[in-house]
């Protein structure tokens, strides 16, 4: 598997998120990233139907379940097409943002290893900003005062990577619970 700390990411585009998402690598780029583009590149052509939001969110979501990459940044207009798409693949748990605190979030609260941003609404240097912010950070990461914040979070992700919808209908509509923690509200301490 290709990981960030080897500073390997994964990333596609379609037409609409092409220059947000030429902004975005050329910035990891001069950072020292090495990306894998599957996506729309500058010499696409426009009619190439294989380019739709969609189909190149599917595969970056099967790359990730594939486990050829351990995170992936996506781009179309509004980012929410190619989210909905990455995320019918299996272990794809993907968000869209459009800020920096969002970007954080999606990663040390939720764990999201696909990251979308919509073109229509990110400008190219919110767009690097959200890129480092999502790169820089893990799962808990900034939450270490916060009791349980980590195991809570992680505890969370472990129930849907083995969620079973079948069996949560025969369950009646219940979660299979793989365990518990308790978590409240806390102040960060200064």
């Amino acid at each position: 598997m290709k990981t960030i700390k080897e500073k390997q990411l994964l990333v596609g585009a379609d037409f609409a998120g092409f220059p947000l998402k030429e902004a975005v690598v050329a910035h990891l780029q001069k950072k020292g990233w090495t990306i894998t583009d599957v996506g729309v590149k500058a010499d696409s052509d426009p009619d190439d139907t294989d380019l739709m939001f969609h189909r190149v969110g599917l595969r970056v979501g099967s790359m990730i379940s594939e486990g050829e990459f351990e995170r992936a940044l996506i781009f179309c207009g509004t980012g929410m097409g190619i989210h909905i798409a990455a995320s019918k693949c299996p272990h794809v748990h993907a968000g869209v943002v459009e800020s920096v605190p969002a970007a954080l979030r999606a990663i040390t609260g939720n764990g999201v290893n696909v990251l979308a941003m919509g073109a229509f609404y990110v400008a190219p240097a919110m767009g690097c900003d959200i890129a480092d912010a999502y790169l820089n950070a893990n799962l808990g990461s900034g939450y270490e005062w916060w009791h349980n914040f980590y195991e809570f979070h992680k505890l969370a992700i472990d129930e849907l990577e083995a969620f079973d919808y079948e069996e949560y209908k025969k369950n009646g509509f219940k979660v299979k619970k793989l365990g518990d923690y308790p978590l409240s509200l806390e102040t960060k301490p200064d």
